[in-house]
């Protein structure tokens, strides 16, 4: 019987949550399917053997990264709608979304768009999590609103729910949009279209 002390394994020589961060950027640039395991592995600064012990698969890759994602734009979400009023609360959101689907810090467009909303059958799960995603953020849209409504914040006859799928909507073509060159001025220019459509001003 070996009485021989087992190794133990070194620490990983990365911080998991940067490598997260630049995995994120690759999807975001390529998509789920367009991102290859040599462009994530070169990104991360890891090899294959690493990325595989610690994050399991490509798949499990991505929804870490996904939901690292998704805690700064749910915090950014949340930050833009702590306003006084609804239209304040919508307008905050709005210009905030324009600015940060143009910020030069990272792909334009949104992660939540590109990353997969045209998946093969075998990668439906992908879609299913960026789905799930914007669902979430739409729902804290919702929530504001409704709290709006009970307030007599909104004028009467207005539905929340589908205000809240309307400045989503916006939101979400705004990245579109983004992706394909369209400047943060003449987004925030729709803005101001969208606003006279929303609510009347309340500030």
């Amino acid at each position: 019987m070996s009485t021989e002390t087992p190794t133990i394994g070194r620490p990983r020589a990365f911080d998991e949550e940067a490598v997260l961060d630049r995995a994120a950027e690759v999807f975001w640039r390529h998509g789920y399917e367009g991102a290859s395991m040599t462009a994530l592995t070169s990104a991360m600064g890891i090899n294959r053997p690493s990325l595989y012990a610690t994050f399991g698969s490509k798949e499990q890759l991505f929804e870490r990264a996904f939901a690292r994602y998704r805690e700064t734009q749910l915090a950014n979400v949340r930050a833009a709608l702590d306003r006084p009023t609804a239209y304040a609360a919508i307008e905050a959101f709005l210009r905030s979304s324009a600015d940060g689907l143009t910020a030069g810090d990272h792909p334009l467009g949104c992660l939540s768009i590109q990353g997969g909303l045209a998946c093969s059958p075998e990668n439906a799960r992908i879609s299913e999590v960026l789905a799930a995603g914007r669902a979430a953020n739409e729902a804290v849209v919702e929530e504001r609103l409704s709290r709006a409504a009970r307030e007599g914040d909104l004028p009467p006859g207005v539905d929340h729910r589908a205000l809240a799928r309307f400045v989503m909507a916006l939101s979400e073509g705004f990245a579109v949009h983004a992706a394909s060159g369209t400047s943060r001025e003449d987004l925030q220019a729709s803005v101001n279209v969208a606003l006279r459509a929303l609510v009347p001003s309340q500030s």
